[in-house]
């Protein structure tokens, strides 16, 4: 038997420009912001990673991602030789390395040739350095497959009803961005069709910050959430065995009853054990790690590479995040419109 040369098949890559990796540059830690805004760090904690970041770029004089592991060398041997352990451990610590290894390994690898590698290591990470985790939601395709499933499961299953509940509450969080705990206290009433192209939910109850008590605000029904709710009302909802009129009738109810016969609100038990149940069936290699906050990030992400500013981004899940400005070398982060809907 013959040996032949193997080629690479795969299609040929003109290197970026000088332009193209500074626009890339740019777009990279405002999505760093983004995920650390979406694991619900607060604003100060990432201020102070960027401005970490931003100090070491400064040092290193090109991007990041060209840092090898015997540049963390210099850079903590002799640069921070003498600062605080502090201080060294908080830059060895900064995210942005993990970041970019999980979300743009194959992009960067494609524009510049490199295969990015974190340069901190067994061997140089300071003392004192935990193992660091950032939350990665699933990609569309993988929701896409969960959804389908669990939706396929509704015309089988033993108990419509809550099912139909479960998911639908399920899907409003990856397609709006709800939390949870926001979802439970909806009302039917909170759903104003006449609000905006698609109609908005009230949240009433947002997620308060430093002691300020719920926040409103009102959330888009995008991403095909107004045909999500409408299926539900239309076909679903009735079901429960309540009464659309009543004030305070709730968004997604339980089968439990109160004293006069009305629906409770669901609890955010049962909202989370039909995602796991759901997820064990339909996208297993996720297993128990979709929660619903998950979805969240994975909405977040969603808007963000469809187009969405962060700053709208951040207004329609209730965030508070302060963008640090400006970036590294002086450049603004992109601060990237969510009134269009």
């Amino acid at each position: 038997m013959a040996l032949a040369v193997v080629r690479d098949l795969r299609e040929h890559w003109a290197p970026a420009s000088a332009e193209e990796l500074e626009r890339f540059e740019t777009d990279a830690l405002s999505g760093f912001v983004l995920a650390r805004a979406s694991a619900g760090l607060a604003d100060g904690t990432i201020r102070g990673d960027v401005g970490h970041l931003d100090q070491i770029r400064t040092w290193f004089g090109r991007p990041l991602w060209d840092m090898e592991p015997a540049d963390a060398d210099a850079y903590f041997g002799k640069v921070l030789r003498n600062s605080p352990s502090g201080t060294r451990l908080a830059r060895s610590q900064a995210l942005y390395f993990l970041f970019l290894e999980l979300r743009h390994k194959v992009e960067l690898h494609r524009m510049t040739g490199r295969v990015i590698e974190c340069p901190i290591d067994e061997m140089n990470r300071p003392r004192g350095a935990k193992d660091a985790q950032l939350r990665i939601p699933p990609t569309g395709p993988e929701v896409g497959t969960l959804f389908t499933g669990w939706g396929g499961e509704l015309a089988t299953c033993r108990k419509f009803a809550p099912t139909a509940r479960n998911y639908t509450a399920a899907k409003l969080m990856s397609q709006v961005g709800l939390r949870v705990s926001e979802a439970c206290k909806l009302d039917l009433a909170d759903i104003k069709w006449n609000l905006g192209r698609f109609g908005k939910l009230h949240v009433r109850h947002g997620k308060g910050k430093r002691g300020s008590g719920p926040r409103e605000r009102m959330v888009p029904l995008i991403n095909g959430a107004d045909r999500t709710l409408r299926w539900f009302i239309e076909d679903v909802w009735g079901q429960f065995d309540d009464d659309h009129r009543r004030p305070g009738a709730p968004l997604f109810p339980s089968e439990r009853k109160n004293a006069d016969g009305s629906s409770r609100r669901v609890g955010d038990d049962a909202l989370r054990g039909g995602l796991k149940t759901a997820t064990q069936a339909h996208l297993p290699g996720w297993g128990e790690r979709l929660t619903p906050h998950v979805l969240l990030h994975f909405c977040a992400s969603q808007l963000y590479g469809n187009g969405l500013d962060l700053l709208a981004i951040q207004e329609s899940l209730s965030g508070r995040v302060r963008l640090p400005q400006p970036g590294p070398q002086g450049r603004e982060v992109a601060v990237p419109d969510l009134h269009r809907a």
